[in-house]
């Protein structure tokens, strides 16, 4: 892989434009990981964009730096794009122009290799820890913008360093991250004592959901979208209900359902030994051992429960 860390940073200094490419609903990782890139981009003096296509950013991360700068806009021109967190070019929701140059950086299970460059790592605990060896592999001084925006990135998808894939080697990056002077006690404060009243408004709605299944060992809940109407929250503050379920002791699995985009997305997690990516991948889905995701081609939410339940029972 040091190779395509080479070839990465070839590309980035002779690009005249680069486009980094965010996926839909996106999560901490992803936003993170951009802007990382774009932190080190503008300090560096190199032109380019952040672009999500989702209206719904989480706005928990306001505190990172450039976070301001994420645009739903496709510039006119771009010559390089940077893919962070993918999986696949179908979960950006935007088609990229032809005869550009791709950098891929992911560390999901599934078919990723799709860009020139491919930085694909599914062992690693967060998109943020493989983007690190970017960084590290091309000796590239980190500044506290940028490695505070790592930090997060490591901190959230690895959930506060609790997943399988949480290794020995993320403990050193965390090392390095906060030797650069920033503070994992103040990006905690930003990350885990900012929420929204709308919040707590809408969470018990979702809990009230609840079902369990197969003696308990599988739990659904659902988002309807009139509570986003009613609450004033926004869909990445619902996200939490995932872990708050799984945390009942019972529970070895949990499909979380909401209409996006007139199709039902779940969210699939599992502790212990039980492999959500399987699952996943009966859908045309994709993720990690105890998180994964997948759409069902329906925007009724009871017809997607009953043929994901279908397949987690045979699975379990």
């Amino acid at each position: 892989m040091l190779n395509s860390y080479k070839e990465s940073l070839k590309l980035i200094k002779e690009a005249h434009y680069i486009l980094i490419v965010t996926h839909l609903n996106p999560d901490a990782d992803t936003i993170s990981s951009a802007l990382a890139l774009s932190n080190f981009m503008f300090e560096n003096k190199i032109k380019h964009k952040v672009f999500n296509s989702s209206k719904d950013i989480p706005r928990g991360l306001n505190f990172l730096a450039r976070f301001d700068k994420i645009t739903d806009q496709i510039p006119k021109f771009y010559d390089l794009v940077i893919y962070v967190d993918c999986a696949d070019m179908q979960r950006v929701g935007i088609e990229i122009i032809d005869d550009v140059k791709i950098i891929n950086i992911d560390h999901h299970q599934s078919n990723n290799n799709f860009g020139d460059i491919n930085i694909v790592d599914s062992s690693k605990a967060s998109n943020a820890e493989v983007l690190y060896g970017f960084f590290e592999h091309n000796n590239l001084q980190l500044s506290k913008n940028i490695a505070s925006c790592l930090y997060v990135g490591i901190y959230d998808d690895s959930i506060a360093f609790t997943t399988p894939r949480t290794s020995e080697d993320t403990f050193r990056i965390i090392k390095n991250l906060v030797e650069t002077g920033i503070s994992p006690s103040d990006i905690a404060n930003n990350l885990l004592r900012r929420d929204s009243l709308a919040r707590y408004r809408i969470l018990p709605k979702i809990l009230e959901t609840l079902e369990l299944h197969s003696e308990g060992k599988i739990a659904t809940v659902y988002l309807d979208n009139n509570w986003i109407v009613q609450t004033g929250a926004s869909t990445n503050e619902c996200d939490d209900v995932v872990n708050m379920v799984l945390n009942i002791a019972i529970v070895e699995c949990i499909a979380y359902f909401r209409v996006i985009n007139g199709k039902v997305r779940v969210s699939l997690r599992s502790k212990n030994d039980m492999d959500v990516s399987n699952i996943a991948k009966n859908f045309n889905g994709g993720g990690h051992k105890n998180a994964a995701g997948l759409s069902v081609n329906t925007n009724i939410i009871e017809d997607a429960k009953r043929k994901v339940l279908e397949v987690i029972n045979k699975n379990l």
